[in-house]
């Protein structure tokens, strides 16, 4: 039996990217006033909680995962008054929060890095990161070959001749998480956020914290890898589990998890470690019905023995939106894959993406939702150069297109840019109407017109009022959320399972209608249904006779 308050079981949860949601002070920026103003719509979407991406202050070197300092927030964004006062505003409205912890590194410019820098080699300032001479004669070559996440070495040099490592941007050093004061310090920032009302905490890049102290050269087959899903990480999140386990309420830890390995996945998800991880392999898998009962399968067998909640998830701030990715001829998604210039079917993707709204909610365990996927907003893959901010962009000479793509600012009222993004824009809320206001610092396109939430609330057959009728049966439904499932008869290119009592979910990934189940009424499609037949790249929701 499960406790009645663990209500990361079975919720629907909402990312926030605070920068591109909703910009109350018209600078172009989103910021927690913008969140606060459009409370009343994330409460008639249906969700239970709120994710914020990183809402720290941060040089935003890679989009505020370069945390500075964990007890500010961004002057951009407000201050951390104003993230108490949301927190609260929005408990009152039934939806709790998750902030973001980044446990790997942190920014160049926080207090602990500057005083590194300042200490010199060999000093306790600079044991809390990964400091190291270089090799070659001169120290001229980074310490070993380890490749940064986001393109060319996880070393710089500074000038002492010491090299630092970030297996992310350069402006994010890596922390030493050997060090006991690396581990106290996480622990108080969890306190710190719990303390304030925060119901739980994502974890960025959890199976990546932990390093060999040797730093060994990484080789093909080298196990135990020397960055990677390391098994003294494991020790970290039991001790973060005791943390959020001491309040009255217990907070959740959710994990950033990509592993290929079902079984190596669930160690993270023991009964006293992270109570959630995200399912990336239900994210990056391709519209195919074989790979994706497989992965719902791989996914609820791995987490089976150790009783933690499956989750579910179609897009976040990293990948390639959905109706885009389900739009061409290779739907999975790759960070190696991704290029510019890959032909896209808008109608299709679109038609596909609701079809996979309609799958995921119905799947047990928890779901996530990207803002704007409600929306069914396409990536943006045009951004000029001169705008993407994204380091992945800049690391690899624009080769990756990066991320910006799916950040950009959201459309909300209106028949041109900003759509209400901003405070003074059209329809958007607070302000007077006419003032001028900064441009979004990312360009939204034109084409968005049709896409504001202003249009789809007022059209039945749009994608937002398909997700609020999807998320609304998901709280009525008794049958959804956390549970089991059971797989019905069916073609190889039909996905159809029950949730007891009573309810069906049956998606046509083929070419070719195919028949309905016996059913007693629909309760929702994500097409018009003729002749009791669901057509193709289709779903419904059925009570089941």
């Amino acid at each position: 039996m499960h406790r009645p308050d663990e209500w990361w079981r079975g919720a629907a949860i909402y990312q926030v990217y605070v920068r591109s949601f909703a910009d109350a002070n018209g600078d172009g920026v989103g910021d927690l006033a913008g969140v606060r103003s459009r409370l009343p719509y994330l409460v008639e979407l249906g969700i239970d909680a709120i994710w914020f991406s990183p809402w720290y202050a941060s040089p935003m070197a890679d989009g505020g995962y370069d945390v500075a300092d964990y007890r500010a927030i961004h002057p951009a964004f407000g201050r951390l008054q104003e993230a108490e006062q949301l927190i609260a505003e929005a408990l009152a409205h039934g939806i709790r929060t998750i902030v973001d912890i980044v446990p790997n590194h942190v920014s160049d410019q926080h207090p602990w890095f500057r005083q590194a820098l300042d200490a010199g080699p060999g000093s306790p300032e600079r044991e809390r990161f990964w400091f190291r001479p270089g090799r070659g004669p001169a120290g001229e070559l980074p310490p070993n070959n380890w490749k940064s996440q986001f393109g060319g070495a996880a070393w710089t040099r500074i000038p002492d001749g010491q090299w630092y490592l970030h297996r992310f941007a350069a402006g994010q050093p890596d922390l030493n998480w050997q060090h006991p004061e690396v581990r106290r310090e996480h622990e108080d920032v969890l306190r710190f956020w719990f303390d304030r009302g925060a119901a739980g905490v994502r974890v960025d890049s959890a199976a990546e914290v932990m390093k060999d102290p040797a730093l060994p050269d990484l080789m093909e087959g080298r196990q135990p890898h020397p960055y990677f899903d390391r098994d003294e990480i494991h020790d970290v999140y039991r001790d973060w589990r005791k943390v959020a386990e001491s309040y009255a309420r217990p907070r959740a830890l959710i994990g950033e998890v990509w592993l290929p390995d079902p079984a190596r996945f669930a160690r993270y998800l023991r009964p006293d470690e992270l109570h959630t991880a995200f399912n990336f392999g239900f994210l990056t898998c391709p519209w195919d019905a074989g790979r994706l009962r497989e992965a719902i399968a791989t996914t609820l067998a791995a987490h089976a023995p150790v009783g933690a909640p499956a989750t579910w998830v179609l897009a976040n701030h990293d990948v390639t939106r959905t109706v885009t990715r389900y739009g061409r001829a290779e739907t999975g998604f790759d960070f190696a894959a991704k290029a510019r210039g890959i032909p896209t079917d808008l109608e299709l993707g679109r038609r596909r993406a609701r079809a996979a709204a309609l799958l995921s909610l119905a799947l047990p365990g928890s779901v996530y939702l990207y803002q704007g996927e409600e929306l069914g907003l396409p990536e943006v893959e045009d951004l000029p150069a001169a705008v993407i901010e994204d380091p992945m962009f800049h690391r690899t000479g624009g080769a990756d297109p990066g991320r910006d793509g799916c950040r950009v600012p959201l459309p909300w009222t209106g028949a041109a840019p900003p759509f209400g993004f901003s405070a003074n824009s059209q329809g958007a809320v607070g302000g007077t109407a006419g003032t001028v206001v900064a441009e979004p610092w990312l360009p939204q396109p034109n084409s968005w017109s049709e896409l504001t939430v202003e249009q789809q609330a007022a059209d039945p057959s749009s994608m937002l009022t398909l997700y609020r009728r999807a998320l609304r049966l998901r709280h009525s439904e008794p049958g959804l959320g956390d549970g089991t499932m059971a797989w019905l008869p069916s073609g190889p290119e039909v996905l159809a399972f029950t949730r007891a009592p009573g309810f069906a979910c049956v998606a046509n990934l083929g070419k070719e209608p195919v028949a309905l189940p016996a059913h007693r009424q629909v309760l929702l499609s994500s097409v018009e249904l003729t002749d009791h037949l669901l057509p193709p790249d289709a779903a419904v929701w059925l009570r089941s006779a």
